[in-house]
Formats: C-alpha cells, sequence, structure tokens
C-alpha cells in the first residue's frame, strides 16, 4: 500500500513538472538572432488578459478613448476590452446580419471545436477615426458610421459577389487595402457560392474597387511597412510573406517573397500581420508569432499559451502588442513603438 502511495505520489509530481515545463514552453522567446535584444526584454512574458471566448481576431487599438476593439467571430460580435479589464459588446451583428447561416465556413480551433466563422474579422480606423471591418458572413466590407449606422464600402468586383473579406489596412492618403480569402464560405474555393474564380488583394480608392492581385491561395494578413513604401502580404496556404512596392498611384509591382514559413513544422501559420517604425515585421506563424528584420531575416518567435491569430500595437506609447489567440485576448511589452490607425 505504501509503495502503491509512493508511486502515485511520484507519478503526481511529475506530471505537474511536465505541465509546468508545457506552460513555460508555451510562454517564452525563442531568441535566433542578437538583434531580437533591441526588440525584446530577456524577461518579457506574454499577460493573459481575458478568455472564454469563440475565436478571436482583428484586434485595434482606439487612441480616442483608450480601448482595444477586437472580433469574436462565432460570436458575430466585435467586443471591447479596457484598462480596467472589462468586456463589453462593442457591436452585435458584426459580420453577419442575415437570418441563414447554414452556408457560412467553419474551421477547427485548438483542435477541440469547430467554430462557424460568422462575423466580423480584420478591425481597423479610418483617418476620422470610425471603425472599419472585414465581414465573413456578409461577404462584405463594412464602415460604422458616428451615428451607429452600417455603409457597405465594397462587396462586389465587376458585378461578382467578394469572396470574404478577411484583413484591411488604409495608408495615409485614405486608400484601403484588403485580403479577400474564401474563408467564409462553407466549402471554400469549391463552394457554389463563390462567384469569383480567385482569392484577391484589393484597392478600394475614391468608391472604386480595383484587383491588385489575384495570385494567392489564401491572401490574409496586410500591412505597410514604415514610409508606405512596401505593402506585405501573407498566404496562409503556402506559409509565406510577400512583399510588394507601392507606386506612387497607390498600386502594387515588383512582388517579392519576404519570408517562406513553410519548412517550420510547428502548429500555426501566417494570418495576422503588423509593422514596428523600424520596419520589423510581426506575423502570426508556426509556434507563435514571429519577428523579423525589414531585411526579412527571422530574428525570434514568441510563443504563446494559444495559437495566435492576430496582433495590434496599443497603450498611449504604441509599445504593447496586443494579441487574439483563439479563445482568449493577452498582451506584451516592447522596446519599440508599432505603426497602427
Amino acid at each position: 500500500m505504501k509503495n502503491s502511495v509512493k508511486r502515485l505520489g511520484l507519478a503526481a509530481v511529475l506530471l505537474l513538472a511536465a505541465l509546468h515545463v508545457q506552460a513555460q514552453g508555451a510562454n517564452e522567446v525563442v531568441r535566433l538572432d542578437p538583434a531580437l535584444d533591441q526588440i525584446i526584454s530577456s524577461d518579457t512574458k506574454v499577460e493573459k488578459l481575458a478568455g472564454g471566448f469563440g475565436f478571436v481576431e482583428g484586434p485595434v487599438w482606439v487612441r480616442q478613448g483608450g480601448y482595444l476593439l477586437f472580433s469574436d467571430i462565432p460570436s458575430n460580435a466585435i467586443n471591447k476590452w479596457t484598462p480596467d479589464g472589462k468586456v463589453a459588446v462593442f457591436l452585435k451583428p458584426s459580420g453577419f446580419t442575415g437570418s441563414d447561416a447554414s452556408d457560412v465556413g467553419s474551421q477547427n480551433n485548438n483542435g477541440q471545436a469547430v467554430v462557424t466563422l460568422l462575423g466580423s474579422n480584420g478591425v481597423t480606423l479610418d483617418r476620422q477615426g470610425r471603425v472599419v471591418f472585414a465581414a465573413h458572413g456578409d461577404r462584405d466590407v463594412v464602415r460604422i458610421e458616428k451615428d451607429g449606422k452600417r455603409t457597405v464600402l465594397a462587396d462586389r468586383f465587376e458585378g461578382k459577389r467578394l469572396n470574404s473579406p478577411n484583413d484591411l489596412v488604409f495608408k495615409s492618403d485614405g486608400a484601403l487595402y484588403f485580403t479577400d480569402p474564401s474563408a467564409g464560405l462553407r466549402k471554400r474555393d469549391d463552394d457554389p457560392r463563390k462567384e469569383l474564380p480567385f482569392n484577391g488583394v484589393y484597392l478600394l480608392k475614391d468608391g472604386k474597387l480595383q484587383l491588385l492581385e489575384k495570385t494567392f491561395a489564401t491572401p490574409n494578413g496586410i500591412a505597410f511597412a514604415p514610409g508606405e513604401k512596401y505593402l506585405y502580404v501573407n498566404d496562409t496556404t503556402r506559409k509565406l510573406i510577400m512583399r510588394y512596392e507601392v507606386r506612387s498611384d497607390d498600386t502594387i509591382a515588383n512582388g517579392k517573397v519576404f519570408i517562406d514559413m513553410s519548412a517550420d513544422t510547428a502548429a500555426g501559420v501566417p494570418d495576422g500581420m503588423k509593422v514596428d517604425q523600424k520596419g520589423n515585421v510581426y506575423c502570426t506563424g508556426p509556434g507563435g508569432f514571429w519577428i523579423m528584420s525589414p531585411e526579412g531575416k527571422h530574428l525570434g518567435t514568441v510563443k504563446t499559451p494559444e495559437l495566435p491569430a492576430n496582433l495590434a500595437w496599443g497603450d498611449a506609447d504604441a509599445k504593447t502588442l496586443y494579441l487574439t489567440a483563439r479563445t482568449g485576448l493577452y498582451r506584451i511589452r516592447l522596446k519599440v513603438a508599432g505603426i497602427r490607425p
């Protein structure tokens, strides 16, 4: 009996030790280059702010008011997090205003549940501070006016419905760039409701929608380099980031592979993406989120408790990176400030 108790006690100790190691591994910084020390302190950790969501995405910091907005896609809502730790619904419904969601796409979440990609995904702000978001279920890009009314900015290209707008970014001149994969369609690229034969990257300028690129398998995260000289767009399926030169007329040219993540077999794919004021690129990827130099060198990976889907610069100094990661909201403090709306 005593030996059995001892064995059980030893097993419990080993289990706790294993869980402790696992927890440590899920909140650490893998440093691949000394340059990362200028970005992240040695003692920096990812902090959890809130949890219990369905699948969170599209964070954006609202400077006028000092709070964070983020999408909870299966809940069809945009939530508001305030520094006092409170979370409230900011907008519901967000990305789907219809009555029949049977044809809306879905995806596996943490290997535990299938969530419906019903609501908004990427969220940003225009130059007037109005909320603009990409809607999965309604398959459009929407602006919320100051009086709360919705204005559809884009829902069709050459008369055909968009697939499922995903993420978006404004240029300083007011031009809007967004990605349009097929994730919000139940059968994705094979869905009979898919009207466009490609998954595109678009420019919306002066009310006119222009196709910039149609060679992506799954265009997703999108962000500008400092000075808006380059536009970064990632491809979730091919696990790479492309970099394009931005022309004076806001179109793009000379696309080149910025970094290829496909050799890394860890869980996680390129999705949300942001850039700091020094030109370093931050993108979700295998193992957590990657930090890359302006030249495309992988400086390190921040491992997170849950796989992140998107990220946003926040707080007054823009040195806090907020992470939407499956069911949780997290943040990490950095030494550099980011580019944000």
